[in-house]
C-alpha cells in the first residue's frame, strides 16, 4: 500500500483512496477504541465517528505518522463519547491479557502455566480494578504502550503531548498498576510481582 499516495489522493477528495486507508487502519482504530470504551458497540460508534472526523480534517494532516494522527482522533472521539455518557471507561477483560501484547508489558505473562491459568479470572478482576483507579490519560498510556505496543513518538502524537510527558505519565501509570496489583498479594504469579516480592 502506497500510503503517501493514498493520503494525497484522499486529501483531493478521492473517497476510494480514503476507503482504502480506512480498511487498512480500521482494526487498529477499533482495538484502541475498544480498550478505552470497554464495549463493542460504543467502540464501533467512536471508531465510525473518528473516521468521519478524520476525512473532514484530512487536509490538516501535514505528514508524520498517519496512524498516530488517526489514533489521536479516535482517542478524542472516545473521550467525547465518555463525557456524553458521563461515565469512566470500562476495563476490558482482554485488554491486557491477549496473546499479541507488547513483549515488555510489566503486567502480562508470555506463557501462562496451568496454575496461572487457574488464577486468571481473579487476576483479570484485579487488573480491572487497578485500571479503574488510573486517570483517563494514564490509562491511555498503558493501552497504547503496553497493550498496543506503540513507540513513544506515536504515543506522543496520538495523545497530543510531548515525548517527555508520555514517559512520565507511563512511568506513573505503571507504578500505580504495580502498586495496586501488589495489594492482591499471593493472587499474582511471580511474573507479575515486583523484584524482591516473588519469594515471599
Amino acid at each position: 500500500m502506497d500510503e503517501a499516495a493514498l493520503i494525497h489522493d484522499a486529501q483531493r477528495g478521492d473517497v476510494n483512496a480514503y476507503n482504502t486507508l480506512v480498511l487498512h487502519y480500521q482494526d487498529h482504530a477499533f482495538n484502541v477504541a475498544y480498550r478505552i470504551m470497554g464495549e463493542d458497540a460504543a467502540a464501533a460508534d467512536a471508531t465510525q465517528e473518528a473516521f468521519i472526523a478524520a476525512f473532514k480534517h484530512l487536509r490538516q494532516f501535514r505528514g508524520g505518522s498517519f496512524r498516530a494522527w488517526l489514533l489521536r482522533i479516535v482517542t478524542n472521539a472516545c473521550y467525547d463519547e465518555l463525557r456524553r455518557l458521563k461515565r469512566r471507561p470500562q476495563s476490558s477483560l482482554e485488554a491486557l491479557l491477549v496473546e499479541d501484547e507488547a513483549p515488555d508489558s510489566p503486567f502480562t505473562s508470555q506463557s501462562p502455566t496451568p496454575e496461572q491459568h487457574a488464577q486468571q479470572m481473579e487476576l483479570q478482576r484485579a487488573i480491572e480494578e487497578c485500571l479503574r483507579g488510573l486517570s483517563d490519560e494514564h490509562r491511555l498510556m498503558v493501552v497504547l504502550a503496553d497493550v498496543e505496543g506503540y513507540d513513544y513518538t506515536e504515543i506522543a502524537q496520538a495523545a497530543d503531548c510531548a515525548i517527555g510527558t508520555v514517559k512520565s505519565r507511563l512511568s506513573r501509570a505503571r507504578a500505580h498498576m504495580r502498586d495496586c496489583l501488589m495489594g492482591f498479594g499471593e493472587l499474582l504469579p511471580s511474573t507479575y510481582r515486583l523484584k524482591g516480592e516473588a519469594g515471599r
